[in-house]
């Protein structure tokens, strides 16, 4: 098991949207991350520097493989379109990044 951390900004006057619509997350996007075997799934949100941070857990073998399952699926691309506006990427993310990945630095096991 991997566990993987992620930055992104959002905007802050779709804060409140961005919330109501993960409160009710489409069944077919969280279907598509547990077949991609991405488990323990949260998203926190820090205020007023309006950052989230989002962490999982991966539990399969070829998490590529995986993110490229969920990155071609329909459902997955229709929630991107609808979540992506509200989203402001760091601008020190590397290419082809969306949510910047973080280095895991201690853990209390």
């Amino acid at each position: 098991m991997q566990k993987m951390g992620f930055v992104i900004g959002i905007d802050p006057e779709r804060i409140e949207e961005y919330k109501r619509v993960h409160a009710d997350v489409w069944p077919e996007v969280l279907e598509r991350l547990r077949r991609s075997n991405i488990t323990n799934y949260s998203i926190f949100l820090r205020e007023p520097e309006n950052l989230m941070f989002s962490y999982f857990e991966y539990v399969g073998d070829d998490f590529e493989a995986d993110n490229a399952a969920i990155a071609a699926d329909p459902a997955t691309r229709e929630w991107w379109k609808l979540c992506g506006p509200m989203q402001r990427p760091l601008e020190t993310r590397k290419e082809g990044e969306w949510w910047a990945p973080m280095e895991q630095v201690f853990h209390l096991g």
